[in-house]
């Protein structure tokens, strides 16, 4: 169920990603804001690191009896981000523009297979380790998949943001 969530968000970004020029892609709102894609540079960068992460958990044990914060149980109990701004790490400031269009469809494309073979590991496996997250406390594997198609939901907000400013190019 969790994985076939994921796909299904993850097709959206995909159609979504045919609608765009290469110049849309990197038309950025404001000097502070991301362009659309470096919105998929984030989503790119993150999810890939949520594979890793659920790679970590189904290896072994370590960190089982660790839990995620209040806030982290929140958003799996909810299965979304409260809907408001978060500020996210620092380094999200250096999103760097996308190299091309292709690129990024390859690099969603790529997700999709890694992550369904991350899910595979998850069923597998009979370790329930978890990892920390840098701001939500621990996952365990199962919740790592959750929250990477959470992760992907709470970006069409800024896509839709990012989408009437584009209308008005």
């Amino acid at each position: 169920m969790l994985i076939t969530r994921f796909n299904q968000t993850l097709d959206i970004w995909l159609r979504a990603l045919e609608e765009y020029t290469f110049e849309q892609l990197c038309s950025q709102p404001s000097a502070v804001s991301w362009s659309a894609g470096q919105m998929y540079r984030h989503l790119i960068d993150d999810t890939g690191f949520f594979i890793e992460q659920i790679k970590i958990c189904v290896a072994d044990h370590e960190h089982a009896e660790k839990k995620p914060t209040s806030f982290g149980m929140k958003i799996l109990a909810e299965n979304d981000f409260p809907d408001e701004a978060i500020v996210g790490a620092p380094g999200n400031a250096f999103i760097p523009q996308p190299l091309s269009k292709e690129q990024l469809v390859k690099d969603m494309e790529v997700l999709k297979i890694n992550m369904n073979a991350a899910a595979l590991l998850v069923d597998e496996s009979p370790f329930k380790g978890r990892s920390k997250h840098p701001g939500l406390g621990y996952f365990n594997a199962e919740e790592w998949l959750q929250f990477a198609e959470i992760h992907l939901r709470h970006h069409f907000r800024q896509k839709k943001r990012i989408d009437e400013f584009l209308k008005t190019l």
